[in-house]
Parts: C-alpha cells; structure tokens; sequence
C-alpha cells in the first residue's frame, strides 16, 4: 500500500512540476504565432513558429526595417529568443527585366513575323500581341520566364 502512494505522490509532483515550468513540457512541440503578426507586418509569405523557445521567422521583404521590426514584435509578445531567417531582396528592376525581354524575344527565331510588346511590373511580365501560331506564344512565354528577375508572366496575345 505504501509504494502505490509513493507513486501516486510522485506522480502529482511530476504533474505540478510541469505545470509550474512548462518550458520542461515538451520542448519539441511547434506553436504557429503566423496569425499574431500577419496584420501587423508587411512581410510576405510571413511564418513565425515557436520551437523550443525560440521563435522562428520566415518569409521576405524588400525593406531592412520591415525584418526588424518583425522580431521586434515577436519579443514584445514575450518571447525573448528570434531567429530571424526573414530575406531581404532587392525588388526588381523592371525597365531592365523588360529591356531584356525586348532584346530576346526579337532574337529568337521562332518568333520572326510577331508583333509583341512586353510590360513588367514588380517582376511580373505582361505580353501583348499578335503571333502566327498558338507553338509561337508557347515558344514566347518560355523565353521570358527563363530571365532573371521574372515572377510571373501574363499573356494577351491575339493568333493572326
């Protein structure tokens, strides 16, 4: 009878201990803080989760001040440990990014005899114009997606 109270003791001690020190809890768990900061930063593809005390920030953003701040919150949240993983890109320069996509698309033979404009906005490239065959736009659309700096491209492109 003595040892099932020795147990029965020991275990209401183990339970108070983790209730007074959770951090002892389970320090694997993952706790995701996304939705606390989400409307408070201007970070995109924002991530911030908590393992082991120590929160975890991810995502990307154009401006330094922007991944400061975000760790800046995550501390006056309460927690005193941040790895801020957050990139800081420079935004693309689109009268380059179109400038080459001008010069490539007139160089590509499969394109001769297509009248196309390109417009690029924050990396994403709009192409316009008229093309012989739906293969042409294929062959188009290709090119401008291999240049550095691209995200995107849309197409309004009318077949002759």
């Amino acid at each position: 009878m003595k040892s099932k109270t020795s147990i029965l003791g020991a275990s209401v001690v183990a339970a108070l201990m983790l209730i007074a020190n959770p951090s002892h809890a389970d320090s694997t768990a993952v706790v995701d803080i996304t939705p606390q900061l989400q409307s408070l930063t201007n970070i995109e593809g924002l991530q911030a989760v908590e393992v082991g005390g120590i929160v975890v920030l991810r995502g990307k953003t154009t401006d330094p001040a922007d991944a400061v701040r975000a760790a800046t919150l995550v501390q006056s949240l309460g927690y005193p440990r941040v790895a801020n993983l957050i990139r800081v890109f420079e935004p693309p320069d689109d009268a380059a990014i179109q400038r080459v996509a001008e010069r490539r698309l007139a160089m590509h033979r499969a394109l001769d005899g297509c009248s196309l404009r390109v417009d690029s906005q924050q990396g994403f490239l709009t192409l316009a114009g008229k093309v012989q065959s739906a293969l042409q736009t294929d062959v188009a659309i290709g090119v401008l997606r291999n240049i550095d700096g691209v995200r995107g491209v849309k197409t309004n492109i009318q077949q002759r």
